[in-house]
Protein backbone atom coordinates (compact mmCIF):
# COMPACT_ATOMS: atom_id res chain seq x y z
CA UNK A 1 0.00 0.00 0.00
CA UNK A 2 2.57 2.42 0.59
CA UNK A 3 4.80 2.34 -2.33
CA UNK A 4 1.21 2.42 -4.26
CA UNK A 5 0.07 5.96 -2.49
CA UNK A 6 3.93 6.85 -3.11
CA UNK A 7 3.55 6.33 -7.20
CA UNK A 8 0.16 7.82 -6.78
CA UNK A 9 1.54 10.64 -5.15
CA UNK A 10 4.20 11.65 -7.30
CA UNK A 11 2.01 10.88 -10.59
CA UNK A 12 -0.44 13.51 -9.11
CA UNK A 13 2.46 16.03 -8.14
CA UNK A 14 3.55 16.01 -11.68
CA UNK A 15 0.06 16.25 -13.14
CA UNK A 16 -0.34 19.04 -10.47
CA UNK A 17 2.77 20.99 -12.11
CA UNK A 18 1.35 20.46 -15.48
CA UNK A 19 -2.03 22.13 -14.20
CA UNK A 20 -0.57 25.11 -12.93
CA UNK A 21 0.47 26.64 -16.32
CA UNK A 22 -2.11 28.98 -17.45
CA UNK A 23 -5.08 27.95 -19.43
CA UNK A 24 -4.52 24.52 -18.39
CA UNK A 25 -6.21 24.94 -14.77
CA UNK A 26 -9.33 22.42 -15.59
CA UNK A 27 -7.13 19.72 -15.07
CA UNK A 28 -7.67 20.80 -11.46
CA UNK A 29 -11.15 19.35 -11.16
CA UNK A 30 -10.04 16.21 -12.22
CA UNK A 31 -6.68 16.40 -9.48
CA UNK A 32 -8.32 16.77 -6.27
CA UNK A 33 -10.35 14.00 -6.43
CA UNK A 34 -7.04 12.08 -7.94
CA UNK A 35 -5.18 12.88 -5.11
CA UNK A 36 -7.91 12.64 -2.68
CA UNK A 37 -7.55 9.01 -3.44
CA UNK A 38 -4.46 8.58 -2.97
CA UNK A 39 -4.34 9.81 0.43
CA UNK A 40 -6.98 7.16 1.32
CA UNK A 41 -4.89 4.83 0.04
CA UNK A 42 -2.28 6.22 2.20
CA UNK A 43 -4.06 6.67 5.12
CA UNK A 44 -5.12 2.53 4.73
CA UNK A 45 -1.77 1.79 4.27
CA UNK A 46 -0.55 3.67 7.14
CA UNK A 47 -3.44 1.67 9.48
CA UNK A 48 -2.28 -1.57 8.19
CA UNK A 49 1.44 -1.72 8.21
CA UNK A 50 3.58 -1.82 11.02
CA UNK A 51 4.66 0.92 12.41
CA UNK A 52 8.23 0.25 11.29
CA UNK A 53 7.51 0.40 7.63
CA UNK A 54 5.16 3.20 7.25
CA UNK A 55 7.40 5.65 5.65
CA UNK A 56 6.39 5.25 1.74
CA UNK A 57 2.43 5.72 3.01
CA UNK A 58 3.34 8.67 5.04
CA UNK A 59 5.64 10.39 2.33
CA UNK A 60 2.50 9.35 0.07
CA UNK A 61 -0.18 10.69 2.62
CA UNK A 62 2.03 13.92 2.63
CA UNK A 63 2.60 14.19 -1.34
CA UNK A 64 -1.35 14.21 -1.98
CA UNK A 65 -1.96 16.41 0.50
CA UNK A 66 -0.10 18.94 -0.91
CA UNK A 67 -0.97 18.18 -4.33
CA UNK A 68 -4.76 18.77 -2.82
CA UNK A 69 -4.05 22.22 -1.28
CA UNK A 70 -1.82 23.54 -4.29
CA UNK A 71 -4.65 22.20 -6.37
CA UNK A 72 -7.67 24.43 -4.22
CA UNK A 73 -5.53 27.23 -3.88
CA UNK A 74 -5.31 27.21 -7.60
CA UNK A 75 -9.05 26.69 -8.30
CA UNK A 76 -9.69 29.42 -5.82
CA UNK A 77 -7.31 32.02 -7.72
CA UNK A 78 -8.79 31.49 -10.73
CA UNK A 79 -12.02 31.76 -9.69
CA UNK A 80 -13.27 27.79 -9.87
CA UNK A 81 -13.96 27.69 -6.18
CA UNK A 82 -17.04 30.02 -5.02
Amino acid sequence: MGLISLLWGVVAMIWMVVALIPLLGWGNWFLIPFAAIGAVIAAIGIALTSPEKRGRAKAGLVLNGIVIIVGIVRLSLGGGII
